[in-house]
């Protein structure tokens, strides 16, 4: 009989601490986001951080970052820009802004804007916030801002607000074919 590996979350411990327990791909259920069981499918270690989703809250980044304890350096925000018609997306650390010419530039382009945010929820088949750089409705070509690659792992949204996913900064490059570029500014 075939073990099946649960969805890891944040879980409470007796002492009230919270742990995230690592997942790593292979078989089992097809269970979670889209972006989860891209995750599992493709065989990629992560981890699932789970926390309670604050809709008051400014910024979904900088509350994902507080609320699971990591520095806003090492978590990533999804932007689904509009580059010379083209939707783009752009993975960027919380801390920082995207830079739209260094985008439009790490493409190829000449000119970039935010895209209308029910095109990107429509597209993407995630709602604002909650957007993942992986497993989406339709693919889209990707930047990922180069400095990604100075952590170890990286945390990007799962696919829903109060999900994120912990990754390689190198799995996720090549799960989404992105382009490694300069595209956040402070």
């Amino acid at each position: 009989m075939r073990r099946v590996a649960k969805k890891s979350r944040k879980h409470q411990r007796d002492d009230g601490a919270h742990e995230a327990r690592p997942r790593t791909g292979g078989g089992g259920r097809r269970a979670g986001t889209p972006a989860t069981v891209a995750l599992t499918t493709a065989g990629v270690p992560f981890t699932v951080h789970s926390y309670d989703h604050d809709p008051a809250h400014p910024s979904y980044g900088e509350e994902a970052a507080e609320a699971m304890g990591v520095s806003p350096d090492r978590v990533f925000k999804t932007l689904v820009a509009d580059v010379d018609g083209v939707l783009t997306v752009a993975v960027v650390p919380v801390a920082g802004q995207l830079d739209l010419k260094a985008l439009a530039a790490a493409v190829g382009g000449k000119r970039a804007s935010m895209a209308d945010p029910t095109l990107a929820e429509r597209t993407t088949g995630y709602v604002r916030g909650g957007i993942s750089p992986l497993g989406q409705r339709r693919r889209l070509r990707t930047v990922l801002d180069d400095s990604a690659t100075a952590h170890t792992t990286i945390c990007v949204s799962a696919g829903r607000r109060g999900l994120e996913v912990e990754l390689a900064p190198t799995a996720l490059t090549t799960l989404t074919t992105a382009t490694l570029a300069p595209i956040a500014r402070p």
